[in-house]
């Protein structure tokens, strides 16, 4: 039996993220209670929240190497897998250390998202049996007995279990932070993948939509990586120096993923590195310059936003104007964006960052987990049914006591 929702109370909470990209982790201090009394009903936009702080910690380039060799690996051993469990326990309590250090204050409970090493939302059959599943890894256990609060984490097996992907998981934020009583906002993350959150004006909860619309900086940054040598394209310099591809634009562009109705979810299963080593080995074969790779690979998560807006959102905002407002790494690529807003403007988007609305794109995520768990915590529910594709409302995650 689920035990009744415990009435709000204000606390602050330190989420936890780290994505695809590998980049590092965003932890976010933020300040959550009710807006109003509440009676314990547990209405999620009766919510207060407010980021006190943001605070990135990169990963050693030894960590973020083992950390890109564990995601979708062919190969490799349960040593490998424990050991690097307990070390990303290890970057997350450092990384909240430091977030605390910069802003003192007394948390009473984190929220850590883990790292996604693997995401199947669609059943396969395994060892006989029909078998969805996903893992996000970082132990717990010491970072609740080092800070002393409970710790969320595991968030998406809940949703998964209701009938969910499991993924897109910010959506709540989005709804809480974002909506608009005469405006529609478009929420698009470019993280190493690139998700929406849609909320027509004057939304209730059911009728937020989201998905993963395909790469976002991933292909970009495996890319950079392999013709450049460096990890990701500074503001879209690179790409600002070549040449769309259309061939090799438009032959990406057919991949089974872009066909998918939502809710639909994404991952270096889809568009990891067996898609970009064909991805490269078609640009190769059409031009000689790098700098046209990374351009079509730009261009390549700019269309497949533009055309998910286009299939699957642009009808359900009802005429209103939208904002399209742009989070995550990717933000920050300017050629990306410049690309984002020329194709969305004919459709009546006016494009900017979340930053304008009040959050900082990259603290983003982070203040999502922080909500997740205070919403877990309170034993109510996290995911937005109509984004993942949930039967039923599901509260998320596993709590660590300290």
């Amino acid at each position: 039996m689920t035990a009744p929702p415990l009435p709000l109370k204000t606390m602050i909470v330190a989420g936890i993220m780290s994505g695809t990209s590998a980049d590092g982790v965003d932890v976010a201090l933020v300040r959550i209670g009710p807006r109003r009394r509440t009676g314990g009903s547990g209405e999620q936009n009766d919510l207060r929240v407010a980021l006190l702080s943001h605070t990135e910690v990169p990963f050693t380039a030894a960590l973020r190497h083992a950390v890109l060799a564990a995601m979708d690996a062919l190969s490799t051993s349960t040593a490998e897998l424990a050991r690097l469990n307990w070390r990303l326990g290890i970057a997350y309590e450092e990384a909240v250390r430091a977030a605390i250090a910069a802003h003192p204050c007394r948390v009473d409970l984190i929220g850590c998202h883990g790292q996604t090493i693997y995401h199947q939302a669609a059943p396969r059959v395994y060892a006989g049996r029909q078998v969805a599943c996903t893992w996000q890894i970082g132990e717990m256990a010491p970072l609740a007995a080092s800070m002393k609060v409970p710790v969320v984490s595991n968030f998406r097996p809940a949703d998964m279990v209701a009938g969910g992907q499991g993924a897109p998981l910010v959506p709540l934020l989005d709804f809480v932070y974002f909506r608009h009583a005469g405006r529609g906002r478009v929420l698009q993350n470019i993280g190493g993948i690139a998700n929406l959150a849609a909320i027509p004006a004057a939304a209730v909860l059911a009728d937020v939509i989201a998905f993963d619309t395909g790469p976002g900086n991933m292909v970009i940054d495996a890319a950079m990586q392999e013709l450049f040598n460096k990890p990701y394209d500074r503001e879209g310099r690179m790409a600002a120096r070549g040449k769309v591809l259309p061939g090799v634009l438009a032959e990406a562009l057919q991949h089974p993923f872009f066909k998918l109705l939502p809710p639909r979810s994404a991952g270096r299963e889809q568009f990891g590195a067996a898609f970009t080593t064909k991805f490269l080995k078609a640009c190769a074969a059409s031009s000689s310059s790098a700098h046209d790779a990374i351009a079509t690979a730009t261009a390549l998560t700019a269309h497949s936003i533009a055309a998910a807006y286009q299939s699957f959102i642009r009808t359900r905002m009802g005429g209103a104007p939208v904002d399209y407002l742009l989070s995550g790494g990717g933000a920050r690529n300017l050629t990306l964006t410049a690309m984002v807003a020329e194709l969305l403007a004919p459709m009546g988007c006016s494009v900017g960052s979340v930053d304008e609305a009040g959050l900082p794109a990259q603290a983003k995520e982070a203040v999502a987990f922080a909500l997740l768990a205070y919403q877990t915590l309170h034993g109510l529910p996290g995911n937005v049914p109509s984004a993942t594709g949930a039967t039923r409302p599901a509260i998320l995650g596993q709590i660590t006591h300290a």
